[in-house]
C-alpha cells in the first residue's frame, strides 16, 4: 500500500470548487451572447461588483496559408502592450512568441474598438474583472488578460483579474509560457476544454499532415468555429473524412504529449490552469506536460463525429459539471482503492470520463501523479527553505559584526569604504566568502520561485519579503564596493546599469508589492542601522565621476546637464540624511560621501 501523502487528489477537488461556483455559468452566458451579438468584437456587463468582458468567438483569422505562424510579441508595433513578457528574452532559449493570426485579431480589436477606453469605464463600475471568450474569442481574451496584467504591472493597486476561456486554441510557444510563469500570472488563467472538443487540438496540428482530399479543412483556419459557416463546413465532410481528420489530430496530439520519448516537441505550449470537463465531472491541471498528455488521452476516448460537433456544447458541460460536482461518486468492489490518495486518483479518472482499468487510464494516472508531485512540492520547498534560511544566519551575522566594527573604527571610513579598500586580512576574506554564500542561497530562492517551485504567494509573505530586503540593504553595498574596487566600471560601465544583479531588482519588486499597514509617526530619531537605499553608494560613484568631468570640461553647454545631475543627487542625499534614512557610515568623517560633499562645496565656491 502506498504511503498516505494526501487525503484527496488536488486536481479533482480544485475542479469541484470551481465547477460549483457561478463563475463558469455566468462566463459562458456572456460568451454565448457575444457570439450572437458582436462578431469580431466584445461585450461587457457588470454583475454585482464583478465586470464580465466577453470576446466574440466569431472571428476571421487573417491568413492565407495552411499553417500557424509564430511571431514575437513586438510584431506589428505592439511591443508596449506586453512589455513585461519581453523582459525575459535574454534568459530564455527563444523569445516569447504568439500565433500571428490571433495576435492580429487582438490588435485589431484593441485599435479599432477603443478597448482601453471601454475597459477603463468598466473598471470604474466594478471591483474585479473576469475576461472570457469561446474558441478564437478565448484566444483574444487570453491576450487581453496579458495586456491588462502588463498595463497594471507598475501600479501598486489594481482590480483582481481572471481569464476563463472555452475551447480556446493554444496561443504561443514554450518561452511565452515560461515568461508568464516568471511574472507569476499563471494563476490568472482557467482554460475550459471538453473531453471531445477537437478544435483546441486541431489548431495545433500542422495542416501539411492532412490528405489533399481534406483541403476544405483549410477554411477552418479562416472562419470562426462559432460562426454559422462552421456548421455548414462540418456538414460537407463525409464520415470517412471526419475519421481521417480525427486520426491525424489524435496522432499529432500523441507525439507532442511525450516530449521525453524522442517525439516531436509541441510548437505551442499551454500555461495556466486547464479545466477538463466531461459528462462525468471535471479535473483541473496546471502542469504543462500533464496538460498535453490529457489533451491526447481525453480525445482518445472520443468518436470522430462527436469530437467535431462538441465545440459548441460548452453550455451543456457547464451545467452538467455543476451537478456532477455535487454528486457522490462510488467504486465497485473490483477496483476498490487501497488508500485515500488512490481513491483521489480514481475519482479524478472518473471525472475525466476515462475508465479506471484500461490502457488510457494507466497513462492518465501517470500524468495525474506527475501533476500531483509538482503541485504539492511548493509548500514543502518553502518549509525547507525556511530551515536553510536559519542555517545561513551566521553568515549574515558575521557581516553585521564586520559593519559594526568598521563604523566604530578610528579611521572613520565606514562600512562601504572599509570593504572597498585593498585588504588582505582574514576578516575581509571571511566577509567576502559569506557574501558569496548568501548570494548563492538567494539565487537559489529566485530560481525556485521563477520555476513555480514555491507557493504562488511566496513573494508577498512578510517573512521572505523582509528577509530578502534586509539581505539587500546589508550586502549590496559590499557588491558595489567590490565592483568599483576592481574597476569594473571602467570596462563594463557603471554598476546601476551594467553591474547590478537581477536578484536585487526582483527583491525591489517584492518590497514595493508588500502589504503596507497604516502607521503613526515614522520620523526617525537616530540614523538607520542600514542605509535604506541599497544603491546609494552606486549613485555616489556616478556623482564622483560627474564631479571629475566638470573639472575637465571647458564647454559651458555641456556643463549645464552635468551640474543638474550633480545637484539632483546632492538634494537626494541631503534628504536621506535629514530623514536619517542612512547608516552612520555615510556621514562618517572620512567616508566617500563626506569627502565628495566637501569637494563639491569647494568647487562651487571656486566657480
Amino acid at each position: 500500500m502506498e504511503a498516505e501523502a494526501s487525503t484527496f487528489e488536488s486536481c479533482e477537488i480544485m475542479a469541484a470548487l470551481l465547477g460549483s461556483s457561478p463563475l463558469l455559468l455566468q462566463s459562458w452566458s456572456l460568451c454565448a451572447a457575444a457570439n450572437a451579438a458582436v462578431p469580431e468584437s466584445f461585450t461587457a456587463e457588470v454583475i454585482g461588483d464583478v465586470a464580465y468582458v466577453a470576446f466574440s468567438g466569431v472571428q476571421i483569422l487573417p491568413r492565407c496559408g495552411g499553417g500557424r505562424e509564430l511571431v514575437t510579441l513586438d510584431a506589428g508595433g505592439v511591443e508596449e502592450l506586453f512589455w513585461p513578457l519581453n523582459r525575459h528574452r535574454e534568459e530564455l532559449r527563444e523569445p516569447a512568441m504568439a500565433d500571428s493570426g490571433i495576435l492580429k485579431i487582438f490588435v485589431h480589436i484593441y485599435t479599432h474598438h477603443n478597448l482601453l477606453e471601454k475597459m477603463t469605464k468598466v473598471m470604474e463600475k466594478s471591483k474585479s474583472i473576469i475576461i472570457t471568450g469561446h474558441s478564437l474569442g478565448g484566444a483574444a481574451a487570453t491576450l487581453c488578460t496579458l495586456w491588462l496584467l502588463s498595463f497594471f504591472h507598475t501600479k501598486t493597486t489594481h482590480h483582481p483579474i481572471l481569464c476563463i476561456t472555452f475551447g480556446s486554441p493554444l496561443i504561443g510557444n514554450e518561452s511565452l509560457s515560461r515568461a508568464i510563469q516568471r511574472e507569476r500570472w499563471c494563476g490568472k488563467f482557467c482554460h475550459v476544454v471538453s473531453s471531445h472538443d477537437i478544435m483546441p487540438r486541431l489548431l495545433s496540428t500542422p495542416l501539411s499532415s492532412l490528405a489533399p482530399k481534406l483541403h476544405i479543412l483549410i477554411r477552418y483556419w479562416h472562419l470562426s468555429m462559432c460562426s454559422p459557416q462552421f456548421g455548414k463546413l462540418a456538414a460537407q465532410l463525409t464520415e470517412r473524412e471526419k475519421d481521417k481528420l480525427f486520426q491525424v489530430v489524435l496522432a499529432h496530439s500523441n507525439t507532442i504529449s511525450n516530449p521525453g520519448e524522442g517525439s516531436v516537441r509541441s510548437q505551442f505550449w499551454p500555461f495556466g490552469n486547464f479545466f477538463f470537463c466531461s459528462e462525468h465531472g471535471a479535473i483541473s491541471l496546471d502542469n504543462a506536460i500533464s496538460v498535453l498528455k490529457m489533451l491526447y488521452l481525453m480525445l482518445k476516448t472520443s468518436a470522430p463525429n462527436l469530437s467535431i460537433e462538441d465545440h459548441l456544447n460548452y453550455g451543456d458541460y457547464v451545467k452538467k459539471v455543476r451537478v456532477e460536482c455535487m454528486e457522490r461518486k462510488s467504486f465497485t468492489t473490483e477496483c476498490l482503492p487501497n488508500s485515500s490518495y488512490e481513491a483521489g486518483l480514481a475519482l479524478a479518472l472518473q471525472s475525466a470520463g476515462i475508465p479506471f482499468l484500461d490502457e488510457a487510464a494507466r497513462m492518465a494516472e501517470h500524468s495525474l501523479r506527475t501533476a500531483r508531485r509538482i503541485g504539492q512540492t511548493p509548500n514543502l520547498n518553502s518549509a525547507k527553505l525556511a530551515i536553510s534560511l536559519s542555517k545561513i544566519t551566521p553568515y549574515r551575522a558575521e557581516i553585521e559584526w564586520y559593519k559594526a566594527s568598521c563604523d566604530e573604527a578610528d579611521d572613520q571610513l565606514g562600512y562601504y569604504d572599509c570593504f572597498k579598500k585593498v585588504d588582505a586580512s582574514v576578516r575581509h576574506a571571511r566577509v567576502n566568502m559569506n557574501r558569496h554564500k548568501l548570494a548563492t542561497f538567494w539565487n537559489r530562492v529566485i530560481d525556485m520561485w521563477e520555476n513555480n517551485e514555491l507557493p504562488p504567494d511566496f513573494n508577498i509573505r512578510a517573512k521572505w519579503v523582509n528577509a530578502s530586503h534586509f539581505y539587500k540593504l546589508l550586502v549590496e553595498p559590499l557588491d558595489i564596493a567590490e565592483y568599483y574596487r576592481r574597476d569594473k566600471h571602467l570596462v563594463q560601465g557603471h554598476y546601476l546599469k551594467y553591474g547590478r544583479e537581477r536578484r536585487y531588482e526582483i527583491f525591489d519588486k517584492w518590497w514595493r508589492g508588500r502589504e503596507v499597514t497604516e502607521e503613526g509617526n515614522t520620523h526617525r530619531m537616530k540614523y538607520a542601522s542600514l542605509t535604506q537605499d541599497s544603491c546609494f553608494w552606486a549613485r555616489l560613484e556616478e556623482a564622483k565621476d560627474l564631479l571629475e568631468s566638470i573639472k575637465c570640461e571647458g564647454d559651458m553647454r555641456k556643463l549645464a546637464p552635468i551640474w543638474e545631475s550633480l545637484e539632483n543627487f546632492e538634494r537626494y542625499a541631503r534628504g536621506l540624511i535629514e530623514r536619517k534614512e542612512v547608516s552612520k557610515d555615510v556621514v562618517a568623517k572620512n567616508s566617500s560621501y563626506t569627502l565628495w560633499a566637501q569637494e563639491l562645496r569647494a568647487l562651487k565656491l571656486n566657480m
